[in-house]
């Protein structure tokens, strides 16, 4: 039995989608589900003020996270 969490993320037409700002700094967010039906929000700072900065490091962190269920 395979213990990786399973990604659950949202793709929309909204470009700030699993992104919000935090007193200037890009945050993402995403939830993983876990194997025992659980599961896990995960919350990162994209260290960033800069939107179309966060844009991409959210697309470069949500496909490092896929790559990892794999």
């Amino acid at each position: 039995m395979s213990h990786k969490p399973t990604l659950a993320v949202r793709i929309t037409k909204n470009p700030f989608h699993h992104l919000w700002n935090n007193n200037g700094t890009w945050w993402c967010h995403y939830t993983e589900h876990l194997q025992d039906y659980t599961k896990w929000r995960v919350r990162r700072s994209l260290h960033t003020s800069d939107s179309s900065l966060a844009r991409v490091l959210r697309d470069s962190l949500l496909c490092e996270a896929a790559h990892y269920e794999a």
